[in-house]
């Protein structure tokens, strides 16, 4: 049996391949995931429902209920799909996470109308099956579900929620007394460690220009409260923060000696480039290609104590990988933003602690490049 959770290992579980086989645009779609990965293609190609798609199995992952993660889930169903002779549409995803138990895939199978549930899904391992279920009743909210066993028993059968992963729900019904259970729960376990710690990012520069009030320090996905988030680590972790002032340096135009957060009245906190001679410049007076900058350099160079993300906390964090998700990664940016953001990614995704899923429409400026996979997608 490969490494348990807590034994010495390198592998951190994380996403290698993401699968629409009939998701939005998409039909019988694979796509493969590195350290850094780039969605490319023209408006309509498919690159923010692939980055959908990834965040829906994440959320799904950390136990979600499938109406919070699909708000509108008739807009995933393929445009040109048929209802069944029961009215029936739907849509299916998947993934392969690596990690000490090898590629472990999950695909998942969910009927949007008339009723939005879960009504397939499969977990397997080294070729066998681990979990498997099938919606048997349409009448009842639950469905048939036979996990390995390899016990007296070769599998377990019992009901499962349709409007939850099974995958996720597995350490609360398996009891891991025989080798075949345990490899089960180190199979689910290694899928749910990858999908869990996703941060979902699109700096929003409209929302950063005012001062904001102090509260968690925890980065929100539009980065609207980078202030309050300045404030905190900068006084956290001098060595990370010198990182980003030379990031910030490397990206913003004129001289920054420090990048910071100064206290206003009401217990509000504005963002402040200190530039080395006495003037100091509000982040509210960068243009919105350098504030998009800042708030990704910020993002790279910090981890899911400081980001709005809710990691496996059964899992110590050195055994996790962050991965965030960029839609529109290089809106804004110029050419020495772009170079030295993927320079940040490249460099953090070496040391294994991030990951990153972008989408732009050309990726030409990332192509050759080490580290990084470019997934060219057509309208």
């Amino acid at each position: 049996m490969p490494p348990r959770y807590g034994q010495a290992f390198t592998d951190r579980p994380c996403l290698t391949e993401l699968r629409l086989s009939a998701f939005a645009g998409h039909r019988r779609a694979g796509f493969p995931l590195g350290p850094f990965t780039l969605f490319a293609g023209p408006s309509g190609g498919g690159k923010s429902s692939a980055l959908r798609a990834y965040e829906a199995l994440a959320r799904l992952g950390g136990g979600a209920e499938l109406g919070e993660v699909f708000a509108d889930p008739a807009a995933c169903v393929p445009e040109r799909a048929r209802p069944d002779a029961q009215r029936r549409r739907g849509f299916r995803i998947g993934c392969t996470a690596d990690g000490p138990e090898g590629p472990v895939r999950l695909d998942v199978a969910v009927q949007a109308e008339p009723e939005l549930r879960i009504v397939g899904e499969r977990l397997t391992a080294g070729g066998r099956v681990l979990l498997e279920t099938a919606l048997r009743d349409p009448g009842r909210r639950a469905v048939q579900a036979a996990w390995y066993t390899a016990g007296s028993a070769p599998v377990t059968r019992a009901p499962l929620p349709d409007d939850r992963l099974g995958t996720a729900l597995l350490p609360l019904r398996v009891a891991g007394k025989t080798d075949g259970q345990r490899h089960v729960l180190a199979a689910a376990e290694q899928m749910v460690v990858a999908l869990r710690s996703v941060f979902p990012c699109d700096p929003r520069p409209e929302r950063m220009r005012a001062p904001v009030p102090l509260g968690s320090g925890r980065l929100l996905g539009g980065c609207d409260n980078l202030a309050d988030v300045l404030w905190r680590t900068r006084a956290e972790c001098a060595r990370r923060h010198g990182q980003l002032v030379a990031a910030v340096r490397a990206g913003c135009a004129g001289p920054v000696a420090d990048v910071l957060a100064e206290p206003l009245p009401g217990r509000t906190v504005r963002a402040l480039l200190d530039r080395g001679d006495g003037i100091r410049t509000e982040l509210g007076r960068l243009g919105d290609g350098e504030l998009r900058y800042v708030a990704l350099a910020l993002v790279l160079l910090t981890g899911p104590g400081v980001l709005e993300v809710d990691p496996a906390r059964e899992v110590p964090a050195a055994l996790q990988t962050l991965t965030v998700l960029a839609d529109g990664f290089d809106r804004a940016l110029d050419v020495r933003q772009r170079a030295e953001l993927l320079r940040l990614a490249a460099r953090m995704g070496e040391a294994g602690h991030l990951r990153c899923v972008g989408a732009v429409s050309d990726a030409s400026w990332a192509a050759g490049v080490d580290g990084v996979t470019v997934v060219h997608l057509d309208a």
